[in-house]
This record gives structure tokens, sequence and C-alpha cells, in this order.
């Protein structure tokens, strides 16, 4: 009982450490301090990278995106209090950054072409139980390349309600569509990734 009592009482202790470490770079990133910044950079970087990557067509385009979302991170530190966690602050910046850029190199990329002959699309479910063991089943670096291969409206769509978990509603908001147009374009790219995830898997049982 004792060690136990020993072991929550360390792991406080590391969390506060960990929390004044992380003011401590904060602090220096605001004040310009290199060394700082580059510490910030080293520690979120491979997870901002995933992340961008997903929106992105391409590596380049994701590193573009990272650097870019970078400069608006350290351009804004001074506006985040740490109420909330700095990585889910960070990540929503990545995340505006990415449609900003996307927007950026394509006129209208979050619209469908038959938007006028949208019906009624009723909220969007989760995945059955079905499909989360399907999608489990497959190696991440498959999933990811297939999310790469939507279009621009499928890939975003998809990015932020399923992985960001963004609401429609929202989702209209950011990108300026309806959200009929966000339901639509979610259920169509659902639909594209399990056809290509289907053929994917197949070729890789086969091949095992």
């Amino acid at each position: 009982m004792a060690t136990h009592k020993l072991f929550i009482r360390l792991d406080s202790v590391n969390k506060v450490e960990n929390k004044d470490k992380l003011r401590e770079i904060v602090d220096g990133c605001i004040r310009g301090k290199r060394k700082f910044q580059k510490q910030l950079f080293e520690m979120y970087y491979g997870k901002m990278m995933a992340i961008c990557y997903r929106y992105a067509k391409d590596a380049d385009e994701a590193q573009d995106i990272v650097q870019n979302g970078f400069i608006k991170v350290f351009n804004k530190l001074e506006v985040y209090n740490f109420d909330g966690s700095l990585e889910g602050w960070i990540r929503r910046i990545m995340v505006n950054t990415a449609i900003d850029q996307i927007r950026k190199n394509k006129r209208d990329p979050f619209l469908i072409e038959d938007e006028d002959r949208i019906q009624n699309i009723e909220e969007d479910v989760p995945f059955t139980g079905d499909e989360d063991e399907f999608y489990s089943k497959l190696k991440a670096e498959t999933a990811i390349k297939a999310i790469s291969n939507l279009s621009p409206a499928y890939r975003m769509v998809f990015n932020m309600y399923v992985i960001e978990g963004f609401t429609h509603k929202e989702i209209a908001e950011y990108l300026g569509i309806s959200e009929g147009t966000s339901k639509s374009n979610l259920a169509k790219a659902k639909q594209k990734l399990r056809s290509e995830l289907t053929e994917k898997f197949a070729n890789l049982s086969e091949n095992e």
C-alpha cells in the first residue's frame, strides 16, 4: 500500500515538473529564444506531420503545412493560457492551416459536383462494429495512403468529422459549405475509402 502511494506521489510530481518545463519552453518561445523554439518544434513535429499528411496530397504539401502551421504557433503562443492541452491547441492550428492552404490552392475545393441535388441526409452514424474490426486489421500506413487518395472535399470532411471530432455544423462553418454538403461528402468519402481499403486488404491477404 505504501509503495502504491509512493508511485502516485511520484507521478504527481512528474506531472508538475512536466507542466513547469512546458511553461518554460512556451515562455522561451514567446521571448524568441531559438533553443526553446527548437525544443517545441521537435516535441510536436512528428505528431503534427502525421496530422497534416492526412490533409495534404503528398509529403511535400504536408511539410509546407507543418512549417506554416508552426510559424502561426510561434506567433500566437502569447494567447495560449494553459487552460487546455498545448498539443490540442497546436493541432487545431495545424488543421486550420491545412484548410487555408487547400482553399488557397484550389477554388471551391470542398464542394461536390452535384451539390444542388443533395437530399436531406440524416446525421452520420459511427462506424459499425464490423467496420471498426475491418479498419483495425489494416496497417496504419495503408489507411493513411487511402485517405490521401480521396479528393480534397472528401478528405477534408472525413478527417475533420471522423478523426478530429468536428460536428457537421462546425465543418460547414469552417469550410463555407452547407451541412448537407458536409454530410454528403462524408458519406461518399466513407464509400470510396471502404472500396479502396477492401481491395487493398484483399491483396494483402493474398500475399500473406
